[in-house]
């Protein structure tokens, strides 16, 4: 995904990201599937559903915005020391284009990372068949809050 090359200080930052995903409770709602995680880069995957669309029956704003989010906590949380945890502390997003598609692919990827705080881009792309639209774009700051950490269990 990007021509930056980070080197993870978990070893195991890929199941850590994937078991942050399984209890987040709203992407699972959401129907949101983990694709690929690198050190410094994570994707989302958000398929279009009905009941989750706006009156024109395009993906809601809120759903895009959360899986642009969630995709650039996944992404700082990959750099992270084993045992921390990650919250977002703003973000920006822009709707570049109404949200029509199959599916949705939140692609985020560490701009800058930090002992405590991360800085993050997100692009979401709308895909039908063979074509792909940017439809958002997101640049986040991530904190690892000292009281969230925890310890890992191995």
């Amino acid at each position: 995904m990007s021509n930056q090359t980070f080197t993870p200080k978990d070893p195991d930052y890929v199941a850590r990201v994937q078991e942050v995903f399984a209890n987040q409770q709203f992407m699972t709602l959401l129907g949101v599937e983990v694709g690929d995680i690198s050190p410094g880069e994570v994707e989302l995957i958000l398929p279009y559903r009905k009941d989750i669309t706006q009156q024109h029956e395009f993906v809601h704003a809120a759903a895009i915005t959360a899986i642009a989010d969630s995709a650039c906590g996944g992404a700082a949380l990959t750099l992270m020391e084993p045992g921390s945890e990650v919250l977002a502390v703003e973000f920006k997003v822009n709707l570049l284009s109404p949200a029509a598609g199959e599916r949705f692919i939140a692609r985020a990827k560490v701009i800058r990372p930090g002992k405590i705080i991360t800085v993050c881009s997100a692009e979401v792309h709308a895909e039908q068949g063979e074509s792909r639209k940017l439809v958002a774009a997101m640049q986040a700051t991530m904190i690892a809050p000292p009281n969230l950490r925890i310890e890992p269990t191995n």
